[in-house]
């Protein structure tokens, strides 16, 4: 399969360059409806079919969740869009609020190959590390919400991958350089994502909060697309524009646990050891008092469009996403035992488990291999599935998963002993953190490139 522009899903034939024949065996056409579900699901959770669905706009007027915005009572309209799906959010706002777009001052970061109206900024920020343009597209949203004034309206766009896309450190003199390297010790340390999000927050001039604060005291309209656990969305692209949840207590806790004094460039260990850390802006401060919030998609809507498909497929659907942030290991284990567990109960059901959310993967120093948190995952899966006519595929809504093209991967019980016999055995490639070089070698690996959309990571296992 490949992802069109905005996200449409087409499928493709299937490939296993010469790994096998996936269509001569049972374990190849159970893979096959693992894709298609995973295929079914991105297509049913489309950014602009959601944005249709929540924002009425009639005359000039919009409405979202029962909340009225009178565009011509305000004497500026605003937007900032960061993150991944800044791109396909940006186009259906415009596309809904009709000739009010050319009318819209605005910043999106980051878009791929998509024009807008001749008031809006665009940036191509970096992920998963800060590049030129992630400093600035925050130098560029910052002067843009400098003049906001109290008839103005803000709508702010945020989606997954805005912590690196946008960024501007309190510390001033930090290199890019330096910016980078935190980010990447953060992603690979272990941490959780709201752990991560936490220390970054704590550095940035444009994190927890802060986006919020500089729009003040303009009214506030925030969408989302979430990529986060339930009850964090101040975790979602470190929380522009909500009160945080976290603390710097916590944020000494986090470096901590985590061993982060000795992963990150020494400026930045140093500015987390003092007390020169402050508050992010918390719940009843007054600067959010005209704020609206509102979640378009996250990946509850992931996992009920995978299950749609997998029940009209004839599985039986059972959703389990309490491993959500695990490590990939625990996850894995955790997984594997619940799907077999579910098949001994159901000997004669076709049994599908759906988990949706992420898993954690500490990253050694040294290690150079590419690959990302889905496939290690997937790797791991393959271990505990070994002769066994078991299907589990491990992919990101997004379409990239780590530092490689692939956004996941779909292994079966056949995969440790075809590794093998490609002469790269599956514990050489989970011990380098390879694991693209390997389900790339063996067609396993799901590439579909990047889709415009961010709802975590979604988790097949299937017990045919």
């Amino acid at each position: 399969m490949k992802i069109q522009p905005e996200g449409q899903v087409e499928a493709l034939p299937e490939k296993t360059s010469g790994a096998r024949d996936s269509s001569q065996s049972l374990s190849g056409a159970v893979s096959a409806q693992a894709r298609e579900i995973f295929r079914y699901a991105l297509e049913k959770t489309r950014v602009t079919e959601a944005m249709e669905r929540r924002i009425a706009f009639d005359a000039g007027e919009m409405v979202v969740d029962g909340h009225r915005y009178v565009l011509s009572s305000y004497g500026r309209v605003l937007l900032v869009a960061i993150g991944k799906a800044a791109g396909s959010m940006t186009a259906s706002f415009l596309s809904i609020v009709g000739e009010w777009a050319a009318k819209i001052e605005g910043v999106a970061c980051r878009v791929v190959e998509q024009e807008f109206p001749a008031g809006i900024q665009v940036f191509r920020g970096g992920h998963p590390s800060p590049n030129q343009a992630s400093l600035d597209a925050a130098a560029a949203i910052l002067r843009l919400l400098q003049g906001a004034a109290e008839r103005d309206l803000v709508v702010f766009l945020v989606s997954g991958g805005g912590s690196s896309m946008v960024e501007q450190m309190l510390r001033a003199e930090t290199s890019l350089e330096e910016i980078a390297a935190t980010h990447k010790a953060l992603v690979e340390s272990g941490a959780t994502i709201a752990e991560i999000n936490a220390v970054r927050k704590h550095l940035s001039a444009v994190k927890g909060g802060r986006l919020a604060a500089a729009a003040a005291p303009a009214e506030q309209l925030t969408i989302f697309v979430s990529d986060v656990p339930a009850g964090e969305l101040d975790a979602l692209a470190s929380g522009p524009t909500l009160p945080d949840g976290s603390t710097v207590a916590s944020v000494g806790r986090i470096v901590a646990k985590y061993g982060l004094a000795n992963r990150l460039p020494k400026a930045i260990a140093e500015s987390l050891l003092v007390d020169g850390l402050v508050e992010m802006p918390k719940p009843g401060d007054d600067l959010f008092a005209r704020s609206q919030w509102a979640v378009l998609l996250d990946s509850a809507s992931l996992e009920a469009a995978a299950a749609a498909r997998a029940i009209e497929l004839g599985w039986s659907v059972t959703i389990d996403s309490s491993c959500d942030d695990w490590s990939a290991e625990d996850a894995a284990e955790y997984l594997v035992l619940r799907l077999k567990e579910l098949k001994s109960v159901q000997p004669d059901r076709r049994v599908c488990l759906l988990s949706a959310g992420e898993v954690t993967v500490r990253v050694l120093a040294e290690a150079s291999g590419r690959g990302g948190r889905n496939q290690h995952f997937a790797l791991l899966c393959s271990e505990r599935i070994a002769g066994e006519d078991f299907v589990v595929l491990s992919a990101g809504s997004d379409g990239v998963d780590g530092n490689s093209s692939a956004a996941g991967a779909v292994v079966d019980g056949t995969t440790v002993a075809r590794a093998a016999a490609a002469g790269y055995p599956l514990s050489e490639a989970i011990g380098a953190f390879d694991s693209y070089g390997l389900l790339s070698r063996l067609g396993d690996a799901i590439v579909i490139g990047p889709t415009g959309n961010n709802l975590r990571d979604l988790r097949i296992l299937l017990a045919p």
